[in-house]
């Protein structure tokens, strides 16, 4: 990083330690940043951190009061503190902060009362969450949940006397207990496949308890999942909209993967069972009473395997998130048609309970189905979806007839429906601006907004401009991208250009906003960024989204060519000067990039990235992703002694082609990925002489989440960059 620029970050650094916070906060505790006492307007990643992160939000039965969580973090003292507001949504007046001390998360208003549900630490100095209750102004708080476990997370039944508890439960399926004579042992002895997931070893499952509520004590709870190691929800992203209570509070609908050890790291096989509160039965309505899972050969891909050859009353793939009709007579579901295929298009499943008939009505969309609700009709579902690098709101009939209610250059996240029922709840992103909360009116997509918790942010910083743009393909398809520019752009210049390489590999470059690959924050240390929507991404039909499996090395990267060259064309872009970048997907298109980019490049950074595909196979604990997007495990060969083409090109086989400098960066307990990939492209260039530098995690998973380890994270991710793009 150049000195100026340095200078510039650490004196905003230090006034930034020290901001004019929210006037309830109490003491020193962490919380909103209302003004900046800098005259700078460059938005650095230490302004960034300072910005709050909109979690839940709740609204009253009546629409007249809202509750919602709010995130703050301190780089200074590398933690966060999590708060509740609340507010009046049709009101301008300012919401009002209800926690004082500590951190609070989850806020809901209980059915039937007017009181609100929250999670916070236990009385009793346990250290364990449990699940509180307060009056909507803040005062009356009481816990009302004293569970040995815990609670991770809750949601409560229509009528307020029921409520499913999420607590983590212990099991030794796949890694057994120490003896009880060792506890201080640090070993792990694992007897089966997914001994590890994600970041943490599995010695324990979260499961659903049903619990009664008298109004002041939530009581008598029941594991549905007892003597099991399976998920509910399901890891490691699952929250409590894999949950639903039927509109009686007689059932309650749960997703759960009822796999385990080397069946579940094989299979994505999720599916929707409902338990009937009075019998105590179970039933899966996704699969026919005595159905059997046929044997899998683990080894390959599942795609043409029996599990896949399916009648049409089995649901093979991620079956999630149910959601019961108003009246109760149908349960909706998001639904992937493949096993094994953790990318395929997500679906909108109807069952009708009366006849037991499924249907599936989103076929018209080409894309998959993100977050629904249900109106008051019974027979409209509202959803979002993805849709040339934008996820707008759309609805769809019971007959599967599609309509786009808003249609914006941003991202909806999908809340709810107003009770009045004219208009939808939703989160709104974009590359220029993190989450705030919006109505939407449903009938002309008109949106009003109702929360501005980062305002201050937008006004005092300055933002670049963002730039749809189409390239042609080496194939002669159109290819979106888009390009954010420096602040104060200025087309008689030159500027460093970085291309941007996206993960998944099946995830949108949409309108995301992201609090570590922030567009905003490149732009504004002088960077041009080219962020296009390669082959393999959803949202431009199923054709370009399932092109990339088997195929890494081929035309996604080809793409990925085709737009630094595109953009490498304008006078305003340093040809000279080019950066590629990215994480997950987009580390191994780096490290491909860098044995194959014929000298376009100039510095690379890869992050989480795979470097030797061969390697990955034996070392990711979820087996399902290699198999289908890799085809099968790399020992096997065809008549000509070839493995399949990924590993045949694996980027590891080209480095006796590297020539550019390279930053690697991993986290040390990140499991998709091993950190050892970073460590094998670190020591493959240093020993090839090639100007190298390697940033572990050993605390971080896949991603960067504490504040101090983000900020490094930036810091070094622009001095690498700075050095090799900038310095004359």
């Amino acid at each position: 990083m150049n000195k100026l620029l340095t200078a510039s970050i650490m004196s905003l650094s230090i006034v930034a330690c020290a901001p004019q916070q929210d006037s309830n906060v109490e003491g020193n505790q962490i919380g909103r940043v209302t003004e900046f006492a800098d005259s700078s307007h460059q938005f650095t990643p230490e302004v960034m951190w300072q910005m709050g992160r909109i979690g839940a939000y709740h609204l009253s039965a009546d629409a007249q009061k809202a509750v919602y969580g709010v995130t703050y973090y301190s780089v200074e003292q590398n933690k966060s503190r999590s708060v509740i507001y609340a507010s009046a949504p049709d009101s301008d007046a300012e919401p009002t902060l209800l926690t004082t001390k500590g951190s609070e998360y989850a806020p809901s208003f209980i059915p039937g009362t007017d009181k609100v549900a929250f999670l916070a630490s236990a009385n009793d100095g346990s250290g364990t969450m449990q699940l509180w209750m307060m009056n909507a102004d803040g005062t009356g708080r009481q816990q009302i949940s004293f569970e040995a476990n815990g609670v991770d997370d809750y949601l409560f039944s229509p009528c307020g006397k029921k409520v499913v508890l999420v607590e983590t439960v212990a099991h030794e399926a796949s890694v057994q207990k120490n003896d009880d004579d060792l506890s201080k042992s640090t070993g792990i002895v694992a007897n089966d496949l997914m001994y590890k997931h994600w970041d943490h070893y599995t010695k324990s499952a979260p499961h659903p308890f049903i619990a009664s509520f008298d109004g002041s004590k939530v009581s008598e709870s029941k594991d549905l999942l007892e003597g099991t190691p399976y998920e509910s929800p399901m890891l490691p992203f699952g929250g409590t909209e894999q949950f639903a209570w039927s509109p009686d509070g007689k059932q309650l609908a749960y997703t759960c993967r009822k796999l385990s050890g080397i069946d579940y790291a094989i299979s994505t096989d999720s599916d929707i069972f409902l338990y009937d509160l009075e019998s105590g039965e179970t039933k899966n309505l996704c699969k026919p009473e005595g159905y059997v899972r046929p044997a899998c050969d683990p080894t390959r891909s599942l795609k043409h395997q029996a599990v896949n050859q399916f009648q049409e009353d089995v649901n093979a793939g991620y079956d999630q998130n149910p959601q019961f009709s108003p009246d109760g007579k149908f349960i909706a579901w998001s639904s992937m048609e493949r096993d094994g295929y953790e990318s395929d298009r997500t679906r909108l499943c109807i069952y009708e309970f009366a006849t037991g008939k499924k249907s599936y009505i989103t076929e018209t969309f080409e894309s998959g189905v993100n977050e629904f609700a249900w109106a008051s009709d019974n027979s409209t579902l509202y959803f979002s979806g993805v849709w040339h690098g934008k996820t707008n709101l759309y609805s769809t009939n019971l007959s599967g007839e599609v309509k786009q209610i808003t249609n914006e250059v941003a991202d909806y996240v999908l809340l709810g429906v107003h009770p009045q029922g004219e208009k939808l709840l939703a989160k709104r992103h974009s590359m220029s601006r993190a989450d705030e909360v919006f109505f939407v009116n449903i009938s002309d997509g008109k949106t009003e907004q109702i929360t501005k918790e980062n305002e201050p942010f937008y006004t005092h910083f300055q933002f670049g401009e963002v730039r749809e743009r189409w390239i042609k393909t080496t194939d002669n398809k159109d290819m979106l991208a888009w390009v954010i520019l420096p602040p104060n752009f200025d087309e008689t210049k030159k500027y460093p250009t970085l291309l941007f390489c996206e993960g998944g590999p099946q995830s949108p470059v949409s309108q995301f906003w992201s609090f570590r690959w922030n567009f905003q924050v490149m732009a504004s240390q002088g960077y041009v960024v080219i962020a296009p929507n390669r082959r393999g991404l959803p949202g431009f039909g199923m054709e370009w989204l399932e092109q990339i499996s088997g195929d890494y090395s081929g035309q996604c990267m080809k793409d990925y060519l085709s737009a630094i060259d595109d953009i490498a064309k304008e006078p305003w872009v340093d040809a000279e000067r080019l950066g590629a970048v990215g994480a997950s997907f987009g580390g191994y298109s780096v490290y491909w990039l860098a044995g194959n980019h014929e000298k376009r490049f100039k510095a690379f950074i890869a992050h989480d990235g795979i470097f030797n595909t061969q390697q990955q196979y034996m070392e990711t604990e979820e087996l399902w992703f290699p198999n289908w997007d890799m085809g099968q495990a790399p020992w096997y060969k065809d008549a000509q002694g070839k493995r399949a083409k990924v590993f045949e090109t694996s980027p590891h086989l080209y480095v006796d082609r590297w020539d550019t400098p390279i930053l690697c960066i991993h986290g040390q307990k990140d499991f998709r990925i091993e950190y050892t990939q970073a460590e094998s492209a670190f020591t493959a260039a240093r020993v090839r002489g090639i100007p190298a530098q390697l940033l572990l995690f050993p605390d971080e998973n896949h991603w960067v989440l504490k504040p101090q380890n983000g900020i490094l994270w930036q810091r070094t991710f622009f001095r690498w960059l700075d050095k090799w793009l900038k310095a004359e």
